[in-house]
């Protein structure tokens, strides 16, 4: 069989066993310029590393396999201004952190539009039906949808998207003293990204990908009794919904942190993927042996001690441990457990891509191989997109 990236994750969602791993990588922007810089590449706009609005340049140079689109909330993380003020009323602001290999950016909340109590009653969100939102995900969808698998992103689905209109105190104080008012907090984001996913899978998608952190390190954030209050069956609505249009569509769920008490639910509403998978929370493996014959799993590669901290060695012994355990026969797509973040080094960002593909070098001038088309192809449409004035 002659495997191209769409076979490879759709064999592996399948429980099957493809030609190798499939391989999925977000960026933060900084490491993104840096990446590109790395491979002779020009990426001249802001990355956003949930896919909204990119030209899939490095991703494409990169040898991944699914290729994302977003629409939603979660897209107001990464704008130019150093202060600024998104679609939803939150207030922001970017912050400059030091590395080895410069000065990164990122950015935290400095204004709730739901604060006040009283704020809700006269509050407007987006409208999700506007056609430009979903301008980008139809011209990826035309360009790509043969050969790649791609992902509606609609994260940030409920409760991320509540505490940022409401602030975080705040929302988990409504939880508990005031459930009338959560819940009327709560459906803002949830109708929203609903109506987005909606529209994603009508047009085509081949996965939507929700989800919410509500763990930590050591535990959930909230109660597993809570959660199932006031998010389990709002998901089984947006699960079943999408479904209802598209019975093949598959869907992913992502939450960091340690959730085991609530993997039975998620299976329970229909989640088809777990992501992260994060190794400092869960054991990988130990999730696998227990959750395998009803889940897939996206992510598992440390982006918290390992892919920024080990040498390209402990990388790659990463990689071929999460290969021969969670990823064992089937039903894993390999990647970092959040964007890469620019204090990673180069050598180990490329061990990893080296290890899951077996590509060639990932250093320019290129090695003769199958990287080479990957490359020419995106720098093609790099050059006749700019020509006709496109994204």
């Amino acid at each position: 069989m002659d495997w191209n990236h769409r076979d490879r994750v759709s064999a592996a969602l399948n429980h099957e066993q493809p030609d190798r791993c499939p391989l999925q990588i977000s960026f933060t922007p900084e490491f993104a310029i840096r990446l590109a810089h790395h491979l002779g590449l020009n990426q001249d706009a802001i990355h956003n590393p949930h896919g909204g609005g990119n030209p899939y340049i490095l991703e494409q140079a990169t040898l991944q396999d699914m290729l994302l689109t977003s629409v939603g909330w979660a897209n107001s993380y990464y704008q130019e201004p150093d202060e600024y003020i998104d679609e939803w009323g939150v207030g922001w602001r970017k912050c400059t952190y030091e590395t080895p290999f410069g000065k990164g950016h990122y950015t935290e909340m400095t204004g709730r539009p739901l604060a006040d109590d009283k704020a809700i009653d006269n509050y407007c969100p987006p409208d999700p039906h506007r056609p430009e939102l979903y301008q980008s995900a139809q011209d990826m969808i035309e360009r790509f949808k043969d050969k790649y698998f791609i992902v509606g992103v609609t994260v940030t689905t409920i409760f991320e998207t509540a505490w940022a209109l409401r602030g975080l105190e705040n929302i988990l104080m409504d939880m508990t003293l005031n459930p009338r008012l959560a819940h009327r907090i709560l459906d803002i984001p949830y109708h929203y990204h609903l109506e987005a996913a909606k529209k994603l899978t009508q047009m085509g998608v081949d996965m939507i990908w929700i989800g919410d952190d509500v763990g930590t390190q050591k535990g959930m954030l909230i109660s597993p009794d809570q959660w199932r209050e006031y998010f389990k069956p709002r998901m089984h609505t947006f699960i079943h919904t999408i479904k209802d249009i598209n019975p093949q569509l598959k869907v992913a769920y992502h939450c960091d942190g340690k959730i085991y008490e609530i993997i039975d639910d998620l299976i329970e509403v229909g989640i088809d993927v777990l992501n992260p998978v994060q190794p400092a929370c869960m054991d990988p493996a130990q999730i696998k042996e227990a959750y395998g014959d009803n889940l897939c799993f996206w992510g598992t590669i440390d982006e918290q001690h390992t892919l920024p901290f080990g040498s390209a060695a402990d990388v790659r012994n990463e990689v071929l441990k999460r290969l021969s355990t969670i990823g064992k026969n089937g039903g894993l797509i390999l990647g970092p457990t959040h964007h890469v973040q620019l204090d990673t080094p180069m050598e180990n960002f490329i061990s990893m891509v080296q290890t899951i593909t077996a590509a060639a070098m990932l250093r320019f001038p290129f090695q003769e191989s199958s990287i080479n088309n990957e490359i020419r192809n995106a720098r093609g449409w790099v050059v006749n997109n700019r020509s006709t004035g496109g994204n």
